[in-house]
């Protein structure tokens, strides 16, 4: 195995949930399991090769869990692990300062924030 270093311990953080969409997934999922194709309707963004990607790259680091049914047709849902659980408050908080960096440069929220569960 080789030994990493890190300047500060937040890298270690924003190795494994940093980038455009690891929280956004990880904040949806909070909300319970999703499928591949919940995520993507929460997301209309992101392209279906990239949420995958940070799928299996979140999977990879024990922060979500794959479950897979054996049936016809398949069907895969991801759900945060118990690790995975232990990121909430650090999501609570993104949300929450993002909610006020919203309102002090826009005003209002709601006039840029789209109409979801995530949002009330």
């Amino acid at each position: 195995m080789v030994k990493k270093k890190y300047n500060i311990s937040v890298e270690a953080t924003l190795e494994v949930i940093g980038g455009k969409w690891k929280c956004v997934i990880l904040c949806h999922l909070t909300y319970g399991k999703k499928r591949t194709s919940d995520l993507k309707r929460l997301m209309p963004a992101i392209t279906q090769k990239m949420l995958i990607q940070q799928l299996r790259e979140l999977e990879q680091d024990g922060i979500v869990n794959r479950i897979s049914y054996n049936q016809v047709p398949p069907k895969v849902e991801y759900e945060l692990s118990e690790y995975g659980w232990s990121l909430k408050s650090i999501l609570d908080s993104l949300c929450a300062w993002g909610e006020t960096h919203i309102i002090k440069h826009y005003g209002d929220k709601f006039a840029v924030l789209e109409d979801n569960v995530l949002n009330h």
